[in-house]
């Protein structure tokens, strides 16, 4: 099963919450409100050639961590490689990103949000690397090839369109602008979103 919802089941919210010092509720928004964004940002890089590239390059090294079912455990995620993949998805526009997502209510504000990006990038990366190679840690060879974008950005927007509970990364991020996050993440997004280099 290739879900958003499938996805959101390998986040292990519990122990991000933990770690965060915030309340499971606190963590449960602030994930379901950074998730989409993520892959909005993922699906924007994966449109243009070099960052599908780059993206199908990332994925080889990370499709061990969302091995078997059920969550990930938190002490394997990479925290400074999240760091290097966040800036990689949104760039300059990363702080943008953060205080939209911040700003939005119940996610516990822009520090957390910060700290919850690099937690959960790996994870998303994994669990695409686990799609693309039908389950496997195996590096996703025959998907290396530029062409092959195509299986990438089909994965990704079905990801973005399959989210029973929050209507995918236009009702998730609808609903988080229109809680209060205003139309920053709206334009920021829209521009990635829109093939902005």
């Amino acid at each position: 099963m290739t879900s958003f919802d499938d996805l959101l089941s390998q986040v292990p919210i519990a122990q991000i919450a933990d770690s965060l010092g915030v309340d499971q509720a606190t963590a449960t928004t602030a994930v379901q409100a950074a998730l989409p964004t993520l892959l909005g940002g993922l699906q924007a890089n994966a449109a243009q050639p070099q960052g599908a590239a780059s993206l199908l390059g990332a994925l080889d090294h990370h499709g061990g961590l969302v091995e078997g079912s059920g969550s990930v455990d938190l002490g394997q995620v990479d925290v400074a490689d999240g760091e290097k993949i966040v800036d990689n998805v949104f760039g300059e526009e990363k702080n943008t990103v953060i205080s939209a997502l911040g700003a939005t209510e119940s996610t516990g504000g822009n520090d957390l949000v910060a700290k919850l990006l690099p937690i959960l990038a790996p994870i998303v990366l994994a669990y695409l690397a686990k799609q693309l190679t039908g389950g496997g840690a195996a590096a996703p060879a025959p998907q290396a090839q530029p062409q092959s974008s195509g299986g990438l950005g089909d994965l990704l927007g079905g990801l973005l369109g399959g989210s029973s509970n929050s209507g995918g990364i236009g009702g998730a991020i609808g609903e988080a602008l229109s809680k209060n996050a205003g139309g920053a993440l709206g334009s920021v997004l829209g521009g990635l979103l829109g093939g902005k280099r």
